[in-house]
């Protein structure tokens, strides 16, 4: 919950663009567009949301082009075909206007209640990373990666981090094989990203899925970039079909971790590495 603080704290005065991406979501569009706009109407004096419809079939972009003649913050750009999240995300973040971008996903997956104070610590750190699950403390050094495995597939942390089990243990043998692979050490990687917009623009992205969010952390660490960790908690799907977790996109993000793993670390082909620092989350901090 948002506390009498950060509810008392200035607008962020610095100018912050909303990205969201979206395929045959009717029956959320509008919903979301109206809690994006209050949101940022609180928190911020300068902002754009940007909506790529991803040639949706239904009557999404109808709903977005009504709702944009009385919001003209919001930006509408069409895909010619459906392309799919990562490079509709990718889009997203081209078409991004102002100093600083984040998402949310049109679900409203992610808990932003304390999205001020995130915004804040803009100022300090390159990079804000979201982040859901506790951490997993040891004092011997070997006995963390096993340790931590027996935390994230325990099926009361997997019924706290996505709609369903299957889809969590998507979601954690992603993260699993990310920090095995690209030794990257975030607590999470599918989460609300905050970035400055020139940064991650100028990042030259070589996936094709939704690997492309663990992409732009990945190569923003090894580019230096100090990251800091929040809070930022999983909040279930009520209506409408969740598109991320299909076979088929699952299938394309774990091709992607391959092929650039083996590009990358195999090949060698990453280029001059320096890496960054995170901030982590503490135990006290963390929504379990």
């Amino acid at each position: 919950m948002e506390t009498d603080g950060i509810k008392a704290m200035d607008k962020f005065n610095r100018s912050i663009s909303l990205l969201c991406w979206a395929y045959n979501e009717e029956e959320l569009i509008g919903e979301y567009l109206e809690r994006a706009a209050k949101m940022m109407d609180e928190v911020a004096s300068d902002y754009e949301i940007v909506l790529v419809d991803d040639c949706s079939t239904d009557r999404t972009n109808e709903i977005a082009t009504e709702f944009q003649k009385i919001h003209p913050q919001l930006k509408i750009f069409r895909n010619e075909k459906n392309l799919n999240v990562g490079l509709s995300s990718q889009k997203a973040i081209q078409m991004a206007s102002k100093e600083f971008l984040f998402w949310q996903t049109i679900d409203w997956s992610y808990d932003l209640s304390n999205l001020r104070s995130h915004l804040e610590f803009l100022k300090k750190y390159d990079i804000v990373q979201g982040v859901r699950r506790h951490p997993v403390e040891a004092r011997v050094k070997f006995l963390k990666p096993f340790l931590a495995a027996a935390k994230i597939f325990n099926i009361r942390y997997l019924s706290k981090r996505s709609d369903t089990v299957s889809k969590a243990l998507v979601s954690v043998i992603n993260f699993t094989l990310i920090r095995l692979f690209f030794r990257v050490p975030l607590s999470d990687f599918q989460n609300i990203t905050f970035y400055p917009t020139k940064w991650i623009q100028s990042i030259k992205y070589e996936s094709k899925s939704a690997f492309s969010n663990p992409e732009g952390l990945i190569k923003s660490y090894w580019a230096g970039k100090t990251m800091k960790e929040v809070s930022i908690g999983f909040i279930p799907r009520q209506k409408g079909e969740a598109k991320g977790t299909k076979f088929k996109a699952v299938k394309m993000a774990v091709t992607d971790l391959f092929r650039l793993w083996f590009k990358w670390i195999v090949l060698g082909e990453r280029g001059t590495i320096q890496k960054g620092a995170i901030e982590r989350l503490g135990a006290k901090e963390m929504q379990i």
